[in-house]
């Protein structure tokens, strides 16, 4: 059986890990090779799986990634997750769904135009001495900065930043700082393990690239339970997921992303992860396609 993990053309600036997993899929009977998502001579017919792996640079070319995976979701290969998945989870207003559903979500309010008033609303909504804009599409806290109550906050810059582009505002949580954001993950619906990832001194981004510490952490029960009823509420399933939560204090978490597009996985946390990955990947294939 062969396995593509769809990457980017380099990844001389990220951080990744995914090779990890290779002999753990081999061991299963697949062949494994990286590809970048921009490669046209791909054969996809020739493909059984294709796993968005490291597309990295996926949401500063959207409308060209989600061609590409329809070239390929039009193949034989089963591309995972699948593309309507990921079409959902690339536009982050997904949360607003999740917490409609009733899931507990970092509070946040959705705006398309960016004006004075709107950030300034949004400071007295949450009763906060801080907030965070972020774009409604985007990756790696690209564009996303902490703004500071005050006057003239919308810059020239930030407005260029945000020219005809939705965004979100939503509370600066100084537990990120303080704590850390932890990160589940699941293999075709298993719970396999966690991380914490803790910011460098003076910083709030949670990514490795910007210097964040990350950790093995074991999860308590309550908050893999609480991974799991959102992962379980998805339809069709997926094969894999991150889950990134905040502690809210008292046991109670809120939800900060959730990655269900290219997640990094870190195996390197958690020395059989890869294993459970290589058996979640291929449990899901065969249910999919009756192989």
């Amino acid at each position: 059986m062969k396995c593509v993990y769809i990457s980017m053309d380099s990844l001389e600036d990220f951080v990744s890990d995914a090779d990890l997993s290779v002999p753990a899929m081999e061991a299963l009977g697949w062949s494994v090779e990286k590809r970048s998502w921009r490669d046209r001579s791909v054969d996809w017919d020739t493909v059984d799986l294709a796993y968005v792996c490291t597309p990295w640079d996926y949401h500063e070319h959207l409308e060209e990634f989600m061609q590409a995976l329809e070239r390929i979701d039009a193949s034989r290969a089963l591309l995972v997750n699948d593309l309507d998945t990921i079409r959902w989870n690339a536009i982050k207003t997904y949360l607003r769904e999740l917490e409609n559903r009733g899931f507990a979500v970092v509070p946040t309010e959705w705006h398309d135009v960016l004006t004075e008033d709107c950030l300034q609303a949004a400071f007295e909504a949450f009763d906060a001495e801080r907030i965070v804009i972020k774009p409604v599409v985007g990756a790696n806290a690209m564009d996303t900065h902490v703004l500071v109550k005050g006057p003239g906050l919308a810059t020239a810059a930030l407005h260029e930043a945000y020219r005809d582009r939705p965004f979100m505002l939503q509370p600066f949580l100084g537990v990120v700082q303080d704590v850390g954001e932890y990160s589940l993950f699941f293999f075709d619906g298993d719970y396999s393990h966690a991380i914490l990832k803790v910011p460098k001194k003076g910083d709030f981004r949670t990514q490795e690239e910007h210097g964040s510490d990350i950790r093995p952490h074991v999860a308590s029960p309550e908050l893999i339970s609480r991974a799991r009823d959102i992962v379980d509420s998805l339809e069709p399933g997926v094969a894999y997921a991150r889950v990134d939560f905040v502690s809210a204090g008292n046991d109670e978490f809120l939800l900060m992303e959730l990655e269900l597009i290219e997640p990094s996985l870190y195996f390197r946390t958690d020395p059989t992860s890869t294993e459970r990955f290589a058996r979640g990947l291929t449990s899901f294939y065969r249910r999919e396609t009756g192989a």
